[in-house]
């Protein structure tokens, strides 16, 4: 929940500066729903918008909720779905989730499914059976446009989150390589390339040696990408 109108010039720079870069990595910003249409009718077509989140449903009496029909037509092509911060402040559940799969992908969006264990399951060593329970719950199994189904995971463990503690990348390298697992035991080929993100205090500083872990195909980016430039510098990590 952050930014006005006065913040898309961010989102402005991010589109100039990835014009001058190679085109090796994709670049996606997902704005609070207010600003979305705005975000994606700026000129370039290198950045990607997406939503924070939406209904299952394509319409109905639903105040204050938006489909996923509504986010593609304000310009989205991705939609966040199951984040701690929405299991925790709306009690979502998995499988509402994963209902939220199904209609993003119906509105020909792709779903960025997210995942990930609190301190106290770390402490016990539940990382991997907390993480295989959210997942083939929340996950979709087919895809009404595709043969196979299509999704983005995202890995966030919880206590990382906004507090600048991050897990080694020792951990980190252990939890997506069980993903990985899980995946490829569901999906079969399509679980071999299912990209595998992760969250969780990723910054400039710590972006290149987090990316080089396997497995990992990526960020998902919070605080620091509210400024152009710790974005970028992230980026700029993910393709060199």
């Amino acid at each position: 929940m952050h930014g006005l109108k006065a913040q898309l010039s961010e989102a402005e720079t991010v589109a100039a500066r990835l014009s001058e870069l190679p085109d090796t990595a994709d670049c996606l910003l997902c704005p609070p729903a207010t600003l979305l249409a705005a975000m994606s009718a700026i000129p370039g077509n290198r950045l990607l918008t997406g939503g924070q989140y939406c209904h299952p449903e394509i319409m109905g009496a639903h105040t204050g909720d938006l489909s996923a029909e509504m986010l593609a037509d304000a310009g989205a092509t991705y939609a966040i779905l199951g984040h701690s911060e929405r299991r925790q402040d709306h009690a979502e559940r998995s499988t509402y989730v994963q209902e939220q799969a199904y209609a993003t992908m119906r509105a020909g969006l792709t779903p960025i499914i997210c995942i990930g264990e609190n301190y106290n399951e770390r402490q016990r060593g539940e990382t991997d059976r907390v993480n295989e329970r959210v997942l083939l719950k929340s996950m979709p199994y087919s895809n009404p446009l595709r043969d196979e189904a299509y999704f983005v995971v995202a890995y966030e463990p919880k206590w990382a989150i906004g507090t600048g503690q991050t897990p080694t990348l020792e951990e980190i390298e252990s939890a997506h390589a069980h993903i990985r697992k899980i995946l490829i035991q569901h999906q079969g080929v399509a679980g071999e390339k299912t990209p595998i993100l992760y969250g969780g205090s990723m910054k400039p500083k710590n972006a290149a040696e987090i990316l080089a872990v396997p497995n990992v195909n990526g960020g998902l980016i919070g605080g620091a990408s509210l400024k152009a430039d710790d974005f970028m510098a992230i980026y700029e990590s993910a393709i060199a």
